[in-house]
């Protein structure tokens, strides 16, 4: 089998991708970023979701964001809550982390070259998300060309990298139709923001109510613990 990194928060996207590459048949390496996010109870959801679909092996690793902050989620900044679909499409919101997926996709380059794997996969949509810049299919090309000439493998020609987005251009409801479809368990993930101690669900940022959405348009139960 090929592996595969897969980037895993533990939430509803980065689950959906992990259970495509599997069914893909790649042998999935999961890596998961502790990078000083409020919401870091996400990273508990994360091993439990790559021990119950099956990864070969995942690993955390710690980098602290709060040390440049410029965000909601890694700074002392009130995450955005109740917002209108007019607002969630307008701009980018202060719970985009400078620079976040571009980080995140280097340590996968970087872990993948150490496992001799030359696929990645992310979560990243670009129809039912928040405005991140870094979601694009346009950033994704040009990852993927930086991994090409900047590692030992591209410049030796020993491999060539991919970047995968399964979910690029579905709405969160397709994303939740095809995780069910893959048996996808969605309440062992979270998507909130701003959980609470026991890991329960705002229900108000942006990502509580994109994913309400999703549930409501797919027809499946959204089996989310709410405070």
């Amino acid at each position: 089998m090929q592996k595969a990194v897969v980037l895993l928060s533990g939430g509803l996207d980065s689950t959906t991708v992990l259970a495509v590459a599997r069914q893909q048949g790649f042998a999935v390496y999961a890596l998961s970023v502790d990078y000083g996010q409020r919401h870091r109870v996400e990273l508990q959801r994360a091993a439990t979701v790559a021990q119950r679909l099956g990864a070969v092996e995942h690993r955390t690793v710690a980098i602290d964001l709060r040390a440049i902050g410029g965000s909601a989620l890694t700074a002392d900044l009130p995450v955005p809550r109740d917002r209108s679909a007019d607002e969630l499409s307008q701009g980018i919101p202060v719970t985009y982390v400078p620079a976040r997926n571009t980080i995140l996709l280097g340590l996968a380059l970087g872990y993948a070259e150490t496992l001799g794997a030359f696929d990645l996969f992310i979560g990243a949509n670009i129809l039912d998300y928040s405005g991140y810049p870094d979601c694009r299919p346009e950033f994704l090309r040009a990852f993927e060309t930086l991994a090409n000439l900047a590692t030992k493998a591209g410049s030796e020609g020993t491999g060539r990298f991919r970047v995968h987005a399964p979910l690029l251009k579905l709405t969160k409801a397709e994303i939740i139709r095809e995780g069910v479809r893959l048996g996808v368990d969605y309440a062992l993930t979270l998507s909130c923001y701003d959980p609470d101690a026991a890991g329960r669900a705002c229900g108000h940022c942006d990502s509580c109510l994109l994913r309400k959405k999703g549930f409501a348009e797919a027809g499946v139960p959204d089996p989310t613990v709410y405070q």
